[in-house]
């Protein structure tokens, strides 16, 4: 396998083992009450709803450019496009928000 192969992998997995064990430090009184993994479920709505959004953005821009240097007019178009891949992390954000203080 070559080296950027492996490092692809390496960046891959390094937030989710520093992340579950960051969660096993917690105590008991930390987390709210109920489900503990309430904690790492929000943890992980916010973190792939932006590396989604982050995507969703890059590509949609990289298009818009390509639209924007032939046709002027179409910013508006292309700045709606690149604001709705935006939204996903808005809703990663809410869907976190209401797992940690929702009512269960």
């Amino acid at each position: 396998m070559e080296y950027s192969k492996r490092m692809k992998y390496v960046i891959l997995l390094l937030p989710l083992l520093m992340g579950s064990a960051v969660a096993f430090a917690q105590s008991p009184a930390d987390t709210s009450t109920g489900f503990s993994g309430i904690n790492i479920g929000a943890g992980l709505a916010v973190g792939l709803a932006a590396i989604g959004a982050g995507m969703a953005v890059g590509m949609a821009a990289a298009a818009g450019i390509g639209v924007l240097t032939e046709r002027r007019d179409m910013f508006g178009t292309v700045l709606i496009f690149v604001a709705i891949g935006e939204g996903i992390a808005v809703y990663g954000i809410l869907f976190a928000v209401l797992m940690l203080f929702g009512k269960f």
